[in-house]
């Protein structure tokens, strides 16, 4: 494989067609910059992208994000065992919701993650601290796999598993902002909703094989050959699959728009203050907030909680369960792209809002329908809060880097987006399962599910429109040819 080679900027090496588009999107960013006041130089000169750069750049970061989240999938999917084998206990309530408060201690160090690698990726580079997020998340999930049973090692096998998820949860703090940034400040301006919705194809296709596997095991294994040994393999296979998105990331190259400010900084990047980062941008991280709260609320409730609670609360058969979110995942990537590109044509904003709309209105009747219990109504019921999620897997990864300027963008984008994530879209499942048990409504995931929107409707109504347009301080981006 050979490595990216920096993207050309220099309008001398710009064939005709290519500065025909570079002066729409020049035109464009002039009338953009009057409306839109930036404390951050923006570049003068447009950036033309390789399309074969492009999706490498897009590849890399999006299989890397699998690998991320291939763990998340693994743990929610087989949460009841974990209990089982971390929590003994004779309530099975219990056992899940402990098994989830680790889940969810994961996402409380998220934030501190994001205060390390987002401001480093600033400084250093988006490639460098990528590749970081990679070994660590890889080793914390591999540790998993070697963990003795509380049977054997009584209280420290708890402990144990809670320090490993510590370690993914730190990584993971400078993950998606990284990824998405990357990937943003690669595509050309008028289809960085396409490219940008392939890091959640990603994620999606890391739950998918996380769930796979899951069903697999638990269709050949018996319930004791998983209780005492079967668990372990999904979390030992993180090692190979550690290795191979370290090495895809490891051959990428710096963005142009970070190789820009670099060039403008004639050195080293300067550190950017952790003041500049969030009181500076303060506005943005409160939509960024906002928009991160339906997302990831929703994301959440339906990847991660949905299996557990068809299971635990509704007593569905587990393997059935899992077939079903298996196959609505399936259909939401088959939908990603065309929804990134959709939000290209008529914009970030409608496309979100479409979402929020949607789970305001549906989220009650969807969940009457999985209630019912048969296959085709859970998959009905599933199946329309999967395309309702789309809305929001294929904008968001375009969507929320271009709130920030170049100079700040993977620190406030981290900040943001891991606070969020730390309260409101980790804890969902936690919360979730504990308003059922102290109210005894079933219905709880889709009131849950319907606050979301509301919040998000509002930062949707706030947001400025970026689709085809430049990342604030960053020059126009073209697509060669």
């Amino acid at each position: 494989m050979v490595g990216f080679r920096p993207a050309r900027r220099r309008a001398d090496r710009v064939p005709v067609p290519v500065e025909r588009q570079a002066s729409e999107a020049l035109a464009s960013a002039t009338a953009a910059s009057l409306s839109t006041p930036l404390k951050t130089s923006r570049v003068p000169k447009a950036t033309v992208t390789e399309p074969a750069l492009v999706k490498r750049a897009v590849k890399a970061a999006a299989l890397g994000n699998a690998m991320e989240w291939f763990d998340f999938g693994v743990y929610s999917y087989i949460a009841v065992t974990l209990g089982k084998v971390f929590f003994p206990s004779g309530n099975a309530t219990a056992q899940l919701l402990s098994t989830f408060g680790a889940f969810a201690a994961a996402f409380l160090v998220r934030p501190l993650g994001g205060l390390v690698f987002g401001p480093l990726g600033d400084r250093v580079g988006r490639q460098k601290v990528l590749a970081v997020t990679m070994i660590m998340m890889a080793a914390g999930t591999f540790a998993i796999g070697l963990i003795p049973s509380y049977s054997t090692i009584g209280v420290g096998a708890p402990l144990l598993l809670l320090a490993a998820r510590l370690v993914q949860g730190f990584s993971t703090g400078g993950e998606y902002a990284g990824a998405s940034t990357f990937i943003a400040e690669y595509a050309p301006d008028k289809k960085r909703g396409f490219f940008g919705s392939w890091l959640e194809f990603g994620t999606l296709a890391g739950y998918i094989g996380g769930a796979g596997l899951v069903t697999v095991m638990t269709a050949l294994l018996s319930s004791h050959d998983l209780l005492t040994w079967g668990w372990r393999i999904p979390f030992l296979i993180a090692g190979p699959m550690g290795i191979i998105g370290l090495y895809l990331r490891l051959r990428l190259e710096e963005t142009p728009a970070f190789a820009a400010e670099v060039e403008k900084a004639e050195a080293s990047r300067p550190r950017v203050p952790l003041r500049e980062m969030v009181a500076g941008q303060w506005k943005a991280l409160l939509l960024c907030m906002g928009l991160v709260l339906v997302f990831n609320v929703t994301d959440y409730m339906l990847l991660s909680y949905m299996p557990s609670y068809l299971t635990s609360e509704l007593k569905y058969d587990e393997t059935h369960g899992l077939l079903v979110v298996l196959g609505v995942m399936a259909l939401m990537m088959i939908v990603q792209p065309l929804a990134g590109a959709l939000s290209d044509r008529v914009g970030r904003r409608p496309v979100i809002a479409a979402g929020c709309a949607g789970f305001l209105l549906l989220s009650i009747p969807a969940l009457l329908l999985i209630r019912q219990g048969s296959l085709l109504a859970v998959g009905l019921g599933m199946g329309a809060l999967g395309l309702l999620l789309v809305c929001f897997t294929a904008a968001m990864p375009s969507a929320l880097p271009a709130l920030f300027p170049t100079r700040v963008r993977y620190g406030s984008l981290s900040i943001g987006f891991n606070v969020s994530v730390s309260l409101f879209g980790g804890t969902t499942p936690l919360v979730v399962t504990a308003l059922i048990g102290a109210t005894g409504n079933m219905m709880m995931p889709a009131y849950y599910m319907m606050a979301a929107a509301v919040v998000g409707g509002f930062a949707v109504w706030r947001m400025t429109e970026s689709a085809g347009r430049p990342l604030l301080g960053s020059a126009p981006s073209v697509e060669q040819g």
